[in-house]
């Protein structure tokens, strides 16, 4: 068990191989009662629903379960409103709790909906994906994407609780678990780098979920970001670090309609962007970029992605969250475990990006 000790909205996350047929147990022993509304994709939900609301009901709770479309497309206003429109039929009250079941979308999805209506009802983190596992389920950022930029509707909103199966990373699509590495090497290279020697030394252990290795490194990830979150609840402050490579990588996936590029490649290629620009203005040594992308290589992840409209991105980035008095501000690495915020001149910016994305 990992404790989030945010002063407003402490929270524990429970990681183990097998835990989602402990749910219900885990959400009472938390003090939740009553109804749970399980939000699911149509991926996920006929994999895992009917175990989660199993658990549930075992536990003493009225369970139901709302899928949407699997994909990132789908995390979208629209999609919420269906949400609340099923939400209404059940009757959902606002001692009721949402459970969200998937991966990052399905948890941003459900956490917004579970913010946002009744003006706000409980919420638990039920991550399917190592994505979701390591980053997305943990520090209450929830909301959905905007045509023009990526989780630019949202709210802080923690939850009450993180449930984190490991076994059901084993049934994952291979694309879809791979790209969780992007985060977990990020951490790495951001604030542990031992974990980086970890990942190199045992990278077929880990690409073969094997059950120990593999629990191990979820949750030394999740402690990670558990302890970032912990010290800055609403990113003022330390909690920035974590945005490493998502200044271009957010924007990447905007410009490609959030369907061509999953969120773990975007990143790695926006810290492969962020690693030369950090280079070139003489932040970050060359040999941090090799290794990044060594690194990225060898768990399938992206250096690159061109063909895209440069003018696009950068616009894109524009919108970005971090963005502070019309100046985006870049997250670079100074050594392994050393990050520093950074305005970048545009022409740099542009010239890298036309290296790593241009046509």
């Amino acid at each position: 068990m990992i404790r989030v000790t945010a002063e407003h909205h402490p929270y524990d996350i429970h990681c183990r191989w097998g835990a989602l047929d402990d749910l219900g147990a885990l959400m009472r022993d938390a003090g939740l009662r009553g109804a749970a509304f399980v939000i699911s994709d149509d991926a996920v939900g006929p994999l895992y629903g009917e175990r989660a609301l199993a658990s549930l009901r075992a536990a003493g709770f009225d369970a139901s379960m709302f899928t949407f479309s699997a994909g990132e497309a789908s995390k979208s206003l629209e999609t919420v409103r269906d949400a609340y429109d099923w939400l209404l039929e059940q009757r959902a009250e606002r001692s009721s709790t949402i459970v969200a079941l998937g991966g990052g979308v399905a948890g941003d999805l459900g956490g917004f909906v579970a913010a946002t209506y009744l003006r706000g009802v409980n919420f638990v983190q039920a991550p399917t994906s190592l994505l979701a596992m390591v980053d997305a389920s943990i520090g209450g950022k929830v909301g959905v994407d905007h045509p023009r930029g990526k989780n630019l509707i949202g709210a802080f909103y923690p939850p009450r609780l993180v449930v984190q199966d490991t076994s059901l990373l084993a049934s994952l699509p291979e694309r879809s678990f791979r790209e969780g590495f992007g985060e977990v090497i990020k951490h790495g290279l951001i604030m542990d780098a031992p974990m980086l020697d970890v990942l190199e030394r045992d990278a077929d252990r880990l690409l073969a979920v094997e059950p120990e290795l593999t629990t191990e490194i979820v949750a030394r990830n999740a402690a990670l970001k558990a302890g970032v979150v912990s010290e800055d609840e609403r990113e003022g402050g330390r909690r920035m670090i974590l945005n490493y490579g998502h200044t271009a990588g957010h924007a990447i996936e905007a410009v490609t309609g959030y369907t061509r590029v999953l969120h773990g490649e975007a990143i790695s290629i926006g810290m492969m962007a962020a690693a030369e620009i950090g280079r070139r203005v003489g932040v970050t040594p060359a040999a941090v970029g090799e290794r990044q992308a060594r690194l990225f290589e060898r768990y399938g992840l992206p250096l690159r992605h061109p063909g895209l409209d440069v003018d696009a991105v950068i616009a894109a980035m524009a919108l970005d969250k971090k963005v502070a008095s019309k100046k985006v501000r870049w997250i670079l690495l100074e050594d392994f475990g050393r990050t520093v915020v950074r305005d970048v001149p545009e022409d740099v910016v542009r010239d890298v990006l036309r290296e790593v994305v241009g046509q």
